[in-house]
């Protein structure tokens, strides 16, 4: 099992930080992920929904498929995912279904949380998977990002509404 320390958890939110910029220069929400195994990051997406159309395609989806490619295996075992903001419902069950022994997020999701806010799939001993949790890692951050890009998205739908 991988320990991480502070500094290195930080690291890898702030490598998810910058998959969370890619989708926001691409005007997808602002959420990035990276895949570490052995020290390593292994995988790293953002939310690509608006780019490929597919509702599916989460940024924690896509890491997830590119990492089980790296690895050979549909069984993320001894990898830890790294991700800006909680996991939805969605992505919550397929990180447990991935097998993926920890995850680290930085900001709660109050309206679709599936780990904390809303619900606690990840850790439900109710499931044949558990993977453990922490909250908090670089949470302003992770915070300031979607805060900003809503706030933008809001004023460019406020100011196309004007010109109607």
């Amino acid at each position: 099992m991988q320990e991480f320390t502070q500094e290195e958890k930080e690291f890898y939110m702030k490598e998810a930080l910058k998959e969370a910029n890619k989708a926001a220069s691409n005007e997808e929400v602002p959420i990035g992920v990276v895949i570490v195994k052995d020290k390593k990051i292994i995988a790293r997406s953002f939310n690509r929904r608006e780019l490929d159309e597919k509702a599916t395609h989460h940024a924690e989806i896509c890491a997830i498929e590119i990492a089980n490619e790296v690895v050979g295996n549909w069984r993320l075992i001894d990898c830890s995912l790294f991700v800006t903001i909680e996991p939805c419902v969605m992505c919550a069950g397929a990180i447990g279904l991935a097998r993926l022994s920890h995850v680290y997020f930085g900001a709660t999701n109050p309206k679709f949380g599936g780990t904390v806010s809303l619900y606690h799939i990840l850790e439900d001993e109710r499931l044949n998977h558990q993977v453990q949790v922490e909250s908090g890692i670089l949470e302003g951050e992770c915070a300031d990002i979607m805060q900003q890009f809503f706030r933008e998205r809001r004023k460019k739908l406020k100011k196309k509404k004007n010109m109607i």
